[in-house]
């Protein structure tokens, strides 16, 4: 599923949009990816000579993948749909991150985020990042919809 799926579903546009594709959706976890550009201007600042993807970047990439998921959860279930509509998944709360390996310019993003439980208005979620098959960032986190 190209761009266009992931623009009609959650608010984030360039440059701090960290989705390229969706890859699977299915039940309560979505897989995405992400190509992490070379040229990518913070690079030059973070760090000079040794750029490396900052974790709080990573960290936003499965957010990102979260929200999308809870959109299409959303779309799927006419109760939760009613109950939520019209809505945007905002990030609430960090429940703990580890960093396990560096992302390099260059690196591709394997993103994944998982549906835990569901409480009102409340989602919390666990997702992680990996690059060439092995973790790099985990992460449990919560949102709540907010009125559009």
């Amino acid at each position: 599923m190209r761009d266009e799926f992931i623009l009609a579903r959650i608010p984030h546009r360039p440059p701090f949009l960290w989705l390229d594709r969706v890859l699977e959706i299915s039940g309560e976890t979505i897989r995405a990816e992400k190509v992490v550009p070379e040229d990518l201007e913070l690079f030059q600042g973070h760090y000079p000579g040794y750029p490396l993807m900052p974790g709080v970047l990573l960290c936003e990439a499965v957010f990102q993948a979260g929200a999308l998921l809870i959109g299409e959860l959303v779309r799927q279930d006419p109760a939760v749909k009613e109950a939520a509509a019209p809505s945007v998944p905002v990030l609430t709360r960090i429940l703990g991150a580890k960093f396990k390996r560096e992302v390099r310019p260059g690196d591709t993003l394997e993103i994944s985020a998982t549906l835990v439980e569901r409480l009102g208005p409340a989602w919390l979620l666990k997702g992680k990042v990996r690059v060439g098959g092995k973790v790099a960032v985990q992460v449990e986190f919560a949102c709540a919809q907010k009125g559009a």
